[in-house]
């Protein structure tokens, strides 16, 4: 003969595991935003490099030490068009040697 299931029992299981699976959720999206975090910190702390590391031709390295462009990371999230004395070939050598620079990260 099948057990006998009391219903408010079998309530109690459900909202126990619904209000578990609520709290995973919570700590998975936490969990995400601090690994985020964490990536961008590792990033500027890898980036905490003086320019001269970059291996820019001597012009490009002038302009953007006399306009404060000191460490790496100043130049993250930066537009080059908006860095006086940059034309098209400048930006395109010191794009190519930040790709160079972040493929060895």
């Amino acid at each position: 003969m099948p057990e006998k299931i009391n219903v408010p029992d079998l309530e109690t299981v459900v909202n126990n595991s619904f209000e578990n699976d609520l709290e995973i959720t919570k700590l998975m999206a936490e969990l995400s935003k601090k690994f985020s975090d964490y990536k961008k910190t590792l990033d500027y702390m890898a980036c905490d490099a003086p320019i001269e590391i970059l291996g820019l031709p001597k012009s490009i390295e002038t302009i953007l030490i006399s306009q404060n462009f000191l460490r790496v990371y100043d130049l993250l999230n930066r537009d080059f068009t908006e860095i006086k004395g940059l034309g098209d070939r400048r930006i395109r050598d010191l794009t190519s040697c930040l790709d160079q620079f972040f493929s060895m990260l």
